[in-house]
């Protein structure tokens, strides 16, 4: 029987696998070596850090879900991110946009200034622009759709299309909404790529990543570099991650359910100037996000009125939400992007991408969804004493 649906999927990924005892959930390996079968016989598996069969169960799984070809599971996020970095040379072009991830700005800019490749950094919801970033002829474009932290998104499709043009591999941030919500590669894109860390573990106890590829050659160029400079995941991040996997279309729900409601009473809030959130009809990528999601997430910011100290009153008076980075977990997170996940951006960088100090970012749980309002009232309420 063909499995269709992802929450089956997501649930059955290596389930009923073990040929040896029969255990239904799959065991967790973690063995750094594996033996010989003899002189020059190497089994499957040989050394961990190129292949471990728990990692290989989760790569598989994830794989799956975003319908691709190669999985490869890496220690963080941004590992995965660095991973993507092998595929360019010095003369290579690469172009992303101006707000993505802090952590990625970061990266792209000082391997850029190390010579590493060319750098190009655009608004890619300008369409002249982006069309003037093509017309260098990059080897490589990376989208995040939706933007880290003010939910801007692109329309994956049509910017995928565009770069094929030019001859360009395009790679899509996707975590923010995870396999659950979105395919970038059903919509074209070559590769994907999520800090597992956030939803698809979605329990704040492993830091990941994890990369898959559309085409299997591309697959494997990536999987050697995986290997050849040590960034791959340990078996016990896999095997956790892989749990957290089992529960995420659930998850993803309940998180949705909530942010839905947690948006529309941050709208009619006295005490916020702008919510940033896809689900609303008046949002600018709205219609996008109906086309190419399966939901719109449960992140969201919001501007809070009297600058950064009514943020720090906010803070200060909530008591469910956790201030912390990350995202994604059961728990609801809240953040301050300029100081906490976009500091590794320069000032200038951060008010180019309308990251103001006045920005507030928050994650979604899966609370009762009357307490996370009312813990939000009361923070927000007291930040305008």
């Amino acid at each position: 029987m063909s499995i269709k649906n992802i929450t089956t999927s997501a649930v059955q990924a290596g389930i009923n696998t073990d040929e040896h005892h029969g255990a239904v959930v799959p065991p967790i390996h973690l063995s750094s070596t594996y033996s010989l079968k003899g002189f020059n016989e190497k089994r499957e598996f040989d050394y961990s850090r190129t292949g471990n069969p728990t990692r290989a169960t989760f790569a598989q799984a994830i794989a799956e879900l975003e319908q691709g070809s190669v999985g490869i599971v890496t220690s963080t996020g941004m590992s995965a991110v660095h991973l993507i970095c092998q595929l360019l040379s010095t003369e290579d072009t690469i172009v992303i946009p101006h707000d993505c991830y802090g952590g990625s700005f970061r990266l792209f800019t000082h391997l850029a200034r190390r010579g590493q490749f060319k750098l190009v950094v655009v608004d890619q919801n300008d369409e002249a622009a982006f069309a003037q970033a093509l017309a260098q002829k990059p080897k490589l474009v990376l989208l995040e759709s939706p933007s880290n932290p003010l939910l801007r998104l692109v329309d994956i499709e049509k910017l995928t299309k565009a770069c094929h043009q030019v001859g360009a591999l395009v790679a899509v941030d996707n975590t923010f909404l995870s396999p659950a919500l979105q395919q970038p590669l059903a919509l074209g894109a070559d590769i994907v790529f999520h800090s597992t860390t956030k939803y698809i573990n979605g329990h704040s106890d492993v830091v990941g990543g994890v990369l898959v590829t559309k085409e299997q050659a591309l697959g494997e160029e990536l999987a050697w570099w995986a290997n050849c400079i040590g960034i791959t995941g340990s078996a016990f991040d896999s095997f956790l991650a892989l749990r957290g996997l089992k529960t995420l279309p659930v998850r993803m729900k309940q998180h949705q359910e909530n942010a839905n409601e947690v948006a529309k009473f941050l709208k009619q809030h006295s005490a916020i100037d702008a919510v940033y959130f896809p689900g609303f009809a008046d949002h600018p990528g709205h219609d996008i996000a109906k086309k190419q999601q399966q939901g719109f997430g449960a992140m969201m910011s919001f501007e809070v009125k009297g600058g950064v100290e009514a943020v720090k009153k906010l803070f200060a008076n909530v008591k469910l939400f956790t201030l912390a980075q990350s995202l994604g977990g059961v728990e609801s997170l809240i953040s301050h992007p300029s100081t906490m996940t976009h500091a590794g951006m320069e000032i200038e960088a951060q008010l180019e991408a309308g990251i103001t100090q006045s920005l507030v970012r928050i994650s979604v749980g899966i609370e009762d969804v009357n307490d996370i309002i009312a813990d939000l009232n009361h923070g927000l309420s007291q930040s305008q004493l």
